[in-house]
């Protein structure tokens, strides 16, 4: 009963409160669509009651009519119940719904305000992959390009808001991986891995999806007002389910976290401790039927304590990322050109300008990022695209937290490579 559009369950358009009829005295018309975003913000009201709702009157319109009746309270509680299943809906949270009933104007003067698109479950713009979990959100509340919440191909990158600089490192060439193939990230714009994830793919020109754990108005945290205009720019979205005058609280990201699961193929996670948020992400991806990787860290380090403890606990259901590249064929994304696609224009002998940098700081030595920038006088992000960029040519590895030359790039004089960098700068090889 979820999936009722605007026309409402009959396929005829909800009239005033009730669905049907008049409506009540002074009372102007709500359609179907408003009913929903007023239905489903009000507290309390969860997809379970929701559906109940739905089930029981037949329309959001009727469920509100209904609201404004004696005994509504009670009547709403006992509807939200299910055969062998208790009531979904508290008196309390009943208590919010006729609230909401009496005054629909202030949840729709917040939509407004928030200046916000709205999709619901009956509207053609609904995400694809939400549709399919077992809790969908009945309403999303939308800042950005609503088409980009159903990219061809979507992973959701997780983690720690407090990473290592490994960690923000391999999230950020992860996103710019999948990016430079045209695949959109989800997060969930917290510090830390969500942040470096986002900023990677904001970097690679690809849409990404920050799912926020609260309402527009409240945007959290709010240090990354700027990233979430970036990503809206970017040509991606910024996206809810809770009104936009809602608080986030505790209670309000592991809802979130579906989210950001479901509207992905696959979930990474990069780095969580014992008791990050990111592994509730991860055992969402495992319910939904959602492909879930953890990338594995030291045995004695705090930061990836928790990826571990879930590695251990998942068995084969979780993978362990071996390697950027082996994470792209296991994403079966191996098969479209990443080296034409990563190489920057002018490039010579197979290496753009960047790469031939980094491959000779590499040589010579730098083996940390923050090396290399030394080294180079890249900015880090350029830094990390490159390496990427080599690693997937089977150029570079990763060893322990640094760098090392790899393949065709460890067989090569140095003089060759330098020869590259300076064809590629436009200066005479000596």
């Amino acid at each position: 009963m979820l999936g009722v559009g605007r026309r409402g369950p009959l396929g005829r358009e909800a009239g005033a409160w009730g669905g049907g009829g008049g409506g009540l005295p002074g009372r102007g018309a709500l359609d179907e669509h408003d009913a929903w975003v007023v239905l489903a913000g009000a507290r309390g009201v969860g997809p379970v009651s929701f559906g109940r709702l739905l089930a029981t009157f037949g329309s959001a319109a009727a469920v509100l009519g209904a609201s404004t009746e004696p005994g509504a309270l009670h009547r709403l509680v006992e509807a939200s119940a299910a055969p062998d299943a208790p009531p979904a809906l508290t008196a309390q949270a009943a208590a919010t719904v006729i609230e909401a009933a009496a005054d629909p104007d202030r949840a729709l003067s917040a939509v407004r305000r928030a200046g916000v698109t709205v999709v619901t479950q009956g509207d053609e713009a609904y995400p694809r992959r939400l549709r399919e979990i077992e809790l969908p959100p009945p309403v999303l509340f939308v800042s950005g390009d609503v088409a980009s919440l159903s990219p061809a191909h979507a992973v959701a990158l997780v983690g720690t808001r407090r990473p290592t600089s490994v960690g923000r490192a391999t999230a950020g060439r992860i996103a710019e991986a999948v990016g430079a193939r045209g695949v959109s990230v989800v997060s969930g714009l917290a510090y830390g891995i969500d942040a470096a994830a986002h900023h990677a793919a904001v970097r690679r020109g690809v849409p990404t999806i920050a799912v926020i754990g609260g309402g527009h108005e409240h945007l959290y945290p709010a240090g990354h007002r700027g990233l979430a205009a970036a990503i809206v720019a970017g040509g991606g979205a910024v996206v809810t389910e809770f009104a936009p005058d809602v608080a986030p609280t505790r209670g309000t990201f592991p809802r979130r976290n579906r989210i950001i699961s479901g509207l992905s193929d696959a979930t990474v996670v990069v780095e969580a401790g014992a008791r990050s948020g990111a592994l509730t992400t991860a055992a969402w991806a495992l319910e939904q039927g959602r492909a879930l990787f953890i990338v594995p860290g030291r045995l004695d380090d705090p930061a990836v304590a928790g990826s571990l403890a879930f590695l251990r606990e998942a068995g084969p259901e979780a993978r362990i990322v071996a390697g950027i590249a082996e994470l792209l064929e296991d994403l079966e994304l191996g098969d479209l050109d990443l080296a034409r696609a990563a190489r920057e224009p002018g490039s010579r002998g197979g290496l753009g300008t960047t790469e031939a940098l980094v491959a000779e700081a590499l040589r010579r030595g730098a083996g940390s990022t923050d090396e290399l920038v030394v080294a180079t006088g890249l900015p880090g992000a350029a830094i990390l695209a490159a390496v990427t960029t080599l690693e997937l040519r089977g150029l570079v590895v990763e060893v322990l937290g640094r760098y090392q030359a790899s393949g065709r790039l460890a067989d090569r004089p140095r003089r060759q490579l330098r020869r590259v960098d300076e064809e590629a700068a436009g200066r005479p090889a000596a």
